[in-house]
């Protein structure tokens, strides 16, 4: 029995990355993203910090030695949404934790579903995907208003709700998360945001009607900002009703004070000017997902000074709501002063996209640095994590990527990931199953099999 437990210890210890070290990528072509590329340089990672980049910077004395040979160094890539980490299967209502039933709304965390043991993480990092924002949807949708999904379809949900109180309208509270192999906790921040669909998603959930769940939800700030200024009159009895469970309030608070953002997800042109109009009204930051149509309403979203998190691939009119999606959507809102950042499929499985996402972009007319920043510095920012992480500037965070080639072609990969100066494990649920399976013994089958 002690045996089994050293050796099952001992496999642990050998699947966990070293601890930091000093490590010299040379021979390199990077990407700094908030300057201009350097093409043949050298990067410095010390003690989990970028500490020196430039094209004739010293390889510090006992430093490792990754020779890139003309690759290309980025910083880890940021993905702007996904349930990475809170959900398994998408088949299986049991391993999905992106999502709650009607007993909350806003106040959902996302953050206590988060599982650093689950094997979508290593998948996504195997992508060049280093950290993620992880945002929760409504209860049953499993998507937002509208995302690209693989087989084409589109979940519904249910709308309205049983009972007392306002329907569940706000998919809960986001975190943000970093992959770093074998870390007991990876949650890096929560409640980043508050999340909640207009279109008709918001409009199935609200009974039926997108002008019904614009009321609710302005009906809701006021009532968050009503328990706010009067919290211990509610506690005593001694306010009015309100549509919002305590927590629910709550969770809306920092909302309303400017604090977080509400994430809202929309789709139809009109809606989008409709959530521009709610968040001057109600003056709270918002931050658009989708936003497919976006292009027919650009410098409107510009002057609003409110980032869009975009799909490339959605193209297609798979909805009435989706009519004007093109694949250029990402150039215009660029090219009108929008801050774009850009999404793969959010699906824990599917994330691999967000890198290609942006090559369709930037083949469709989007700078090219637009394109890179759209998957590193720009998601970095709108979740407040840019001072740390999401470009290779002296001080930051050491996530970096090491790439064979143009980080943005499909025929290019990851050569080494690092997280926290960390270099990760390269493998993954099908890699590990590839190798236990793909060779046996003198007895013809593999080691499962005995």
């Amino acid at each position: 029995m002690i045996r089994s437990l050293l050796l099952a210890s001992a496999a642990c210890a050998l699947a966990l990355p070293a601890a930091a070290e000093t490590i010299a990528i040379v021979n390199a072509r990077i990407e700094p993203v908030s300057s201009a590329t350097i093409t043949a340089g050298t990067l410095v990672i010390k003690d989990g910090k970028i500490a020196a980049v430039g094209a004739s910077v010293p390889v510090p004395a006992g430093a490792k030695v990754i020779d890139a040979k003309g690759g290309v160094v980025t910083p880890g890539l940021v993905a702007p949404s996904s349930n990475l980490g809170a959900s398994e299967i998408g088949g299986v209502r049991e391993t999905r934790d992106d999502g709650t039933g009607n007993a909350l709304s806003a106040a959902f965390d996302i953050a206590y579903g988060v599982n650093p043991a689950s094997p979508m993480i290593g998948l996504a990092r195997d992508g060049g995907i280093t950290s993620s924002a992880v945002t929760p949807v409504l209860s049953g949708s499993g998507a937002g208003s509208h995302v690209h999904a693989d087989d084409g379809e589109v979940e519904e949900m249910t709308a309205g709700k049983e009972g007392p109180g306002d329907p569940p309208l706000f998919g809960g509270q986001a975190a943000f998360i970093r992959l770093k192999a074998g870390a007991p906790d990876i949650v890096e921040a929560s409640k980043l945001a508050v999340t909640v669909s207009l279109g008709q998603s918001g409009a199935r959930a609200a009974g039926g009607s997108r002008g019904a769940s614009l009321v609710l939800i302005r009906s809701a700030l006021e009532d968050a900002r009503a328990f706010a200024a009067r919290r211990a009159a509610f506690e005593q009895g001694a306010t009015r009703d309100f549509g919002l469970s305590r927590l629910d309030l709550q969770a809306l608070i920092p909302v309303v004070q400017g604090k977080v953002p509400l994430l809202v997800r929309v789709s139809r042109a009109a809606d989008i000017r409709q959530a521009l109009k709610l968040a001057a009204d109600e003056k709270i930051r918002i931050v658009l997902e989708g936003a497919e149509e976006g292009w027919m309403v650009a410098p409107e979203i510009a002057k609003a000074g409110v980032p869009v998190i975009v799909d490339p691939q959605a193209d297609l009119p798979e909805s009435f709501e989706v009519l004007g999606s093109r694949l250029d959507n990402a150039a215009r809102l660029n090219a009108a002063g929008v801050t774009v950042a850009i999404n793969g499929s959010r699906d824990f499985n599917n994330l691999r996209q967000e890198r290609l996402n942006a090559g369709l972009a930037v083949a469709n007319g989007l700078p090219y640095a637009a394109g890179l920043a759209g998957v590193t510095l720009i998601p970095a920012k709108i979740w407040g994590q840019d001072s740390k992480i999401g470009s290779l500037d002296v001080g930051k965070i050491a996530d970096v990527v090491v790439w064979n080639g143009d980080p943005l072609e499909t025929t290019s990969w990851p050569l080494n990931v690092f997280v926290g100066g960390v270099e990760q494990p390269q493998d993954s649920r099908q890699t590990q199953l590839r190798d236990r399976y793909a060779s046996g013994d003198q007895s013809g089958y593999p080691a499962a099999y005995r």
